[in-house]
């Protein structure tokens, strides 16, 4: 509406308060036909603007229309049942809303219909047919009155849904990925998801106990809510940390991850119809058992997991019945082992024995022939050794004989060598000795003519550090005013040194 000149108020006319639609049909019937009057510059209040909105809607909607929405919330209060309706593009973002009522006179009938036909209560995030007719009220806004639900087409939406999950999953690998993985050969540990205190839990405890209670296996219990929207969520959190804190614990996985449910209203199946919870189990590196308690109604765990069951009691049955026949198997291997081993125990018994005989009979013979070749061959080793005495016994004497002249002979010779060498030496020494006294005096005399006393008195001097610890004989040991020791014939001076020139 565009915003009233005020300065022109005193032209400005005001409708009275409408006293009821057809008063104010009328009114705005009139001035419609009025050109000269526009309802542009006409101020009406607030009440009446709306009654006049409620009159057009109740004019150009007053029949009943099927509309298909979504629901985002519900709740009730005495007996009513308030709707947030909303419409989604594909990319789920929201393009329509608007509020729904389901007045109480009609709600019981129309709830117990759509609770029967599609075994679920009506919640919130379902798709649902509403027939439906437009409403305004000035005070409470636009709404939508429902007059009826097809659970028909509720149903066809969760099977289009639960249709889509499992092309998904198909198409992604997913459908069949945890079926893939081998039967455990011995179930040890078991993780068990299940709600808490369920009718079910207790009847598969029941029997799971005599199996740990027996040794036979262990069982890791997690819960978690199988029913209402934050199910899938619960679930899948339930999931991921049991299975972190078995391998924390063990450092390994578990053996078998087991869903169970039990019990409960058949519309609650429709939490567990999750695509991520699905992903999630499909994704397990472990076989996943599922029983989730109904025997006509699969959900789309059942399409995912390694083995579907009807019920938990189904469930730890297969488990206890492996077991049986793992020791089953298990007692006849070991039977099959004890006859065999008892079979070559005797196999081996016999023909120990007649190999003992064999060894015998040939060990007689070979001994026989063995005492005859003996005697035989110690009267040829009696004469051989004979023979070889005397004949070492001439060699020896040839090879001493001939020892003893090479050794008479080898002295003979180091004798004169050794003397002739020790005249040689004797002689060499003697002028080693002589040459090293003429050195030892020539040295003597140099020694004496440059020692540091008989320098000093010839009119030389000696430089010394301050210290007196180094004889300077270099300018390069020199620097401007340093201080030197001059050491002369009768005493010893100080001296600075005020500059240097050197000579190269």
């Amino acid at each position: 509406m565009r915003k009233p000149n005020l300065s022109n108020a005193q032209k400005t006319k005001v409708l009275a308060p409408a006293k009821d639609l057809e008063t104010l049909e009328a009114e705005l019937a009139e001035k419609e036909n009025s050109p000269e009057n526009s309802l542009e510059d006409t101020v009406l209040r607030l009440s009446d603007y709306l009654s006049a909105v409620e009159m057009v809607i109740k004019q150009t909607f007053n029949h009943r229309v099927w509309v298909k929405a979504e629901i985002r919330n519900l709740s009730s209060k005495g007996g009513h049942y308030y709707f947030e309706l909303a419409e989604k593009d594909d990319d789920g973002k929201v393009i329509a809303s608007c509020r729904g009522n389901l007045w109480r006179f009609k709600a019981a009938r129309v709830l117990a219909k759509f609770e029967r036909a599609t075994g679920m209560p009506l919640e919130r995030d379902l798709t649902v047919l509403l027939k439906v007719s437009a409403g305004f009220h000035a005070q409470y806004g636009f709404s939508l009155t429902i007059e009826d639900i097809d659970p028909s087409y509720t149903l066809g939406d969760l099977a289009r849904q639960y249709a889509d999950m499992v092309d998904r999953l198909t198409g992604e690998g997913l459908l069949n990925l945890n079926q893939q993985l081998p039967t455990p050969f011995d179930i040890e540990h078991v993780l068990v998801i299940a709600p808490e205190k369920a009718a079910g839990l207790g009847d598969f405890q029941a029997d799971a106990n005599r199996l740990a209670n027996a040794g036979a296996c262990q069982f890791h219990y997690h819960h978690a809510t199988f029913q209402g929207n934050h199910a899938p969520s619960e679930i899948r959190q339930a999931i991921v940390s049991a299975q972190q804190q078995f391998y924390d614990t063990y450092e390994r996985l578990p053996d078998l991850l087991v869903i169970i449910r039990g019990g409960g209203a058949v519309g609650d199946l429709a939490y567990l119809n999750d695509y991520e919870l699905a992903a999630l189990v499909a994704e397990q590196p472990t076989p996943v058992w599922v029983g989730i308690g109904h025997e006509r109604d699969k959900v789309i765990l059942d399409e995912v997991a390694h083995t579907s069951f009807d019920t938990p009691s189904k469930v730890i049955a297969a488990i206890g019945t492996h077991l049986s026949q793992l020791v089953a198997e298990t007692l006849r291997y070991r039977a099959q082992i004890k006859q065999a081993a008892h079979q070559q125990l005797n196999l081996a018994t016999q023909q120990t024995s007649r190999q003992l005989s064999q060894i015998q009979s040939q060990t007689i013979g070979q001994l026989t022939a063995l005492r005859k070749d003996s005697n035989y061959a110690w009267k040829s080793i009696q004469q051989s050794a004979q023979r070889q005495v005397k004949q070492a016994a001439r060699l020896t004497n040839e090879l001493r004989q001939q020892t003893q002249s090479s050794a008479y002979q080898q002295i003979t010779i180091a004798s004169t060598n050794s003397k002739n060498h020790h005249n040689s030496t004797l002689q060499s020494v003697q002028q080693q000795v002589s040459q090293a006294q003429r050195h030892s005096e020539h040295l003597r005399d140099i020694v004496l003519l440059h020692r540091p006393t008989r320098v000093l008195k010839q009119g030389y001097t000696m430089l010394t550090d301050i210290n007196n610890n180094h004889i300077l004989t270099s300018s390069t040991q020199l620097y401007p005013e340093q201080t030197i020791h001059i050491v002369l014939k009768d005493g010893q001076a100080k001296a600075q040194i005020l500059d240097i020139k050197s000579h190269n």
